[in-house]
């Protein structure tokens, strides 16, 4: 297999697997809409790929260095979950009107990214399988090749909240399904905190 199939079959790996961010991805679809949806795609896309780039450049020796450091991003992705499970669980599930909840953004998928641990494993683990030796170009090809996978990847995990949508139509439903979500990223979070703790 090629070294170019490698990458993409380790991304697809790593972005089509449940995660936090595709959590959002599912739940925001069925609320807001794939349309809207994609904002939060593109901004956790984006975000990955910066973490990616940057861990391939050495981020990660720092963080070596400062132990403190990775239990502090660890900490606040556990509270960012906890922070989303808590609106999931507020929301009153009607669709057709606008309530307080707003729709992930763009910067919201980024800031994701950079608290989801496993974004972190990822980049730490890739960058370590295909570009141990930090060299540029090979940094920038994987980090090219795992932008379009990871997009891809995050946007089928939105189309299917677009097809649930269609099937959650009254607020009790709704409330259901926002409920399910919440308790997995409470579930997510509460196994972050037992590995950082």
């Amino acid at each position: 297999m090629s070294l170019v199939l490698s990458m993409a079959a380790f991304a697809l790996a790593s972005s089509i697997s449940p995660g936090p961010v595709n959590l959002v991805a599912l739940s925001s679809a069925v609320r807001f809409g794939v349309r809207v949806s994609l904002r939060h795609v593109s901004g956790a896309t984006v975000g990955f790929t910066v973490l990616l780039v940057l861990i391939g450049l050495g981020l990660h020796e720092v963080l070596q260095r400062l132990p403190w450091l990775t239990s502090g991003i660890q900490l606040g992705g556990v509270a960012f979950l906890l922070y989303m499970a808590w609106m999931l669980v507020r929301d009153d599930g009607r669709l057709e009107v606008q309530t307080e909840m707003a729709a992930p953004s763009f910067l919201h998928g980024a800031a994701m990214q950079w608290l989801n641990p496993k974004a972190w494993m990822a980049s730490v683990a890739g960058m370590g399988a295909f570009a141990a030796d930090g060299a540029t170009v090979q940094v920038l090809q994987f980090a090219a090749i795992y932008f379009v996978v990871c997009y891809l990847s995050l946007a089928c995990w939105s189309c299917a909240g677009g097809l649930l949508r269609q099937h959650l139509r009254d607020a009790p439903r709704v409330r259901l399904f926002n409920r399910c979500m919440a308790g997995l990223l409470v579930g997510s979070a509460v196994y972050l905190l037992v590995t950082v703790v």
